[in-house]
């Protein structure tokens, strides 16, 4: 079942619910890590939204309510000969709004948006407790290739 949405750039009075949606798909270390006091994301926001290298996108419902929400990265680098490559971040739908199709028009709309520019590929890190999304993503096409590693600072 496909539910009707747009998906377009964030805008301010979008950061609540990203927030809300993202701390509740919190796993891992980021788990007890995040606050709901939307002014301590702000200045980080609105420098998002004015990076050129870089897009927050949401998915709204037909009311103009955040149902879905991810980043997009454009990374420049030598390998692909020197084509960018695409990180994606934070792709996240409501819980409650899970298995409607969201998730995979935002990843679809990501990479209309990376094919435009010219990428060589898009790629992405999950938790690797997100079993659910590992499935979303190999139904997808993407492939785990890499084995990451993070350190806490």
């Amino acid at each position: 079942m496909t539910i009707d949405i747009s998906i377009e750039k964030a805008r301010p009075e979008h950061l609540a619910p990203i927030l809300s949606i993202l701390i509740a798909g919190a796993a891992g270390a980021r788990i007890g890590q995040e606050s709901d006091n939307v002014e301590e994301y702000r200045a980080a926001f609105d420098a998002m939204l004015a990076a050129p290298e870089m897009d927050v996108y949401v998915a709204l419902s037909p009311e103009g309510e955040v149902l879905g929400t991810y980043q997009i990265h454009f990374l420049k680098g030598l390998a692909f000969r020197g084509r960018s490559r695409v990180e994606l971040e934070s792709v996240h739908t409501r819980e409650d709004m899970r298995g409607k199709g969201i998730g995979a028009l935002m990843m679809a709309h990501a990479e209309a948006l990376a094919r435009e520019a010219g990428a060589g590929l898009m790629q992405l890190t999950s938790n690797k407790v997100r079993v659910d999304a590992h499935r979303f993503y190999d139904r997808l096409g993407f492939a785990q290739s890499h084995l990451g590693f993070k350190k806490m600072l």
